[in-house]
């Protein structure tokens, strides 16, 4: 029997690489989609294929698969217009590129693109879109790119913050942790729907496989969120370092993102800006799980310290930390 096709964009990224390694565990044949000259690895067992974000050259990359799985986006810039050019425009081409070869499209977008919520009040699919900055926005207006496409059968996914062996977003907390230093940039009790990453790889294949899914969007996370105090004293069990945390003025989490504003100016990528904090003066990114539970039977099975353990385990084993 002929195996199925994918195609996968942002491969050599974080949430990339995994989906695509993911498909080719379940015997896809997968198409690893990266930029020109690329010299980084792609999993074993995918064909890599060289595209640039623009929708001729994506149509040809996509050749015969009959699923697109749409990662590659920018997480951190320094301007909105650098947001809108990868994450916008390249969900635009991604998506008439699928539509010309007929396609089904599964756009990894983010819960940044609804916006806040709590542990009281969770963001649900239904609610208005209120993103807190810059990189929300553009992924919101990437899914908006999405649905406009004539002839596109398209389905969204919102992660939440995903984590996993070779994420670099958790790894300051991470190798601060290890220095014994344990520094709470949000509220005590600011909760957070997170999400490991080999749950998000089984939650992108389920909706490459459901027909129920087309035309749908939803939250992908794990059911239970976690505060940002608890996730410190997760890595720290990890690590096997005392738990004693810290928590950051918010006069000096301004300035430091101040000073981040500026780096950027000069070349230099910082941990904190003023995008990142607007994340960490909300009230919280808690969603909820259940659109998901009942499009595509998935539920999160990970749990939250057996997944920090393990991407800490990762991380030492590649002298990460």
């Amino acid at each position: 029997m002929k195996n199925r096709s994918v195609s996968v964009t942002g491969v050599t990224g974080f949430v990339g690489w995994h989906v695509a390694e993911s498909f080719v565990r379940d015997g896809w044949d997968v198409r690893a989609v990266v930029r020109r000259g690329n010299r980084k690895p792609v999993p074993p067992g995918a064909t890599p294929i060289e595209s640039d974000l623009s929708r001729d050259s994506l149509t040809s990359a996509f050749g015969g698969s009959e699923v697109v799985v749409h990662c590659a986006a920018l997480i951190r810039a320094a301007t909105r217009s650098a947001f809108d050019e990868v994450n916008v425009e390249g969900a635009r081409a991604a998506g008439a590129a699928a539509a010309r070869t007929g396609a089904r499209l599964v756009l990894v977008s983010s819960l940044a693109a609804g916006g806040e919520g709590t542990v009281d009040a969770p963001r649900a699919e239904s609610d208005l879109p209120a993103p807190v900055n810059a990189y929300g926005w553009s992924k919101l207006a990437a899914e908006e790119a999405v649905k406009s496409i004539e002839r596109l059968r398209w389905t969204i996914l919102r992660p939440s913050a995903v984590y996993g062996p070779l994420d670099r977003g958790f790894l300051p907390l991470f190798r601060m942790a290890s220095r014994g230093l344990l520094l709470v940039p949000s509220g005590p009790d600011t909760s957070f729907t997170l999400i490991h990453i080999a749950d998000m790889t089984r939650a992108a294949r389920l909706a490459a496989e459901s027909a129920r899914a087309e035309g749908e969007t939803m939250f992908v996370g794990h059911g239970v969120p976690q505060t940002g105090t608890g996730v410190l004293r997760a890595i720290a069990a990890a690590l096997g370092r005392p738990f004693r945390p810290r928590h950051i003025p918010v006069s000096l989490l301004a300035a430091a993102a101040a000073a981040g504003d500026v780096s950027w100016k000069i070349g230099v990528k910082p941990l904190v800006d003023s995008g990142r904090l607007a994340e960490l003066r909300a009230r919280g990114f808690v969603c909820s799980v259940d659109r998901a539970r009942q499009v595509l039977g998935f539920e999160a099975t990970m749990g939250f310290e057996e997944g920090i353990a393990e991407t800490a385990r990762w991380y030492r084993e590649r002298g990460w930390l």
